[in-house]
């Protein structure tokens, strides 16, 4: 016999956290507004809590794991420079991020975009569906729901 445990998007019930970067904040708040709003129709609450940038992500959620969260969503924008820089704060960051899931068995979804000119973060910013914001934080519904069934069978 095989049981099939997948989540949905009913977040009735679930509270999401979502660490946000200030750092490039005109790209990081429409990729809040668009996690806010999925997460708003997906019936989840949330706590919102800003950081400077993306090497604080980690610690931000990890901190809203420990606070109760079911879910965090984590989000930053990188844009690539002339230095080593950029490679250095995407890995840690992105690496963080994942390792706080992995520590605490909470998801953590990445909405860190990783990119190499301004334009293309303001692409992946944009209203609806394509934001990565609104991606990450259903993304954070399904896994938090499924994860809360696997735990019921």
């Amino acid at each position: 016999m095989t049981r099939l445990v997948e989540g949905d998007r009913d977040g009735s019930g679930l509270h999401v956290g979502v660490v946000v970067a200030t750092w490039n904040q005109t790209v990081t708040d429409q990729l809040l507004e668009g996690a806010l709003g999925r997460l708003a129709e997906l019936g989840a609450e949330a706590t919102v809590l800003r950081v400077p940038g993306a090497l604080e992500l980690p610690l931000g959620a990890r901190s809203l794991a420990e606070a109760g969260c079911h879910a965090v969503v984590a989000i930053g924008t990188v844009i690539r420079g002339d230095t080593d820089h950029y490679e250095i704060v995407v890995r840690e960051s992105t690496g963080g991020v994942a390792r706080v899931a992995l520590d605490t068995g909470i998801p953590v979804t990445n909405a860190i975009l990783a990119v190499d000119d301004y334009s293309h973060a303001v692409e992946r910013a944009g209203q609806g569906p394509s934001n990565k914001g609104y991606e990450a934080a259903e993304a954070a519904v399904l896994t938090a729901v499924a994860l809360r069934r696997l735990g019921e069978g």
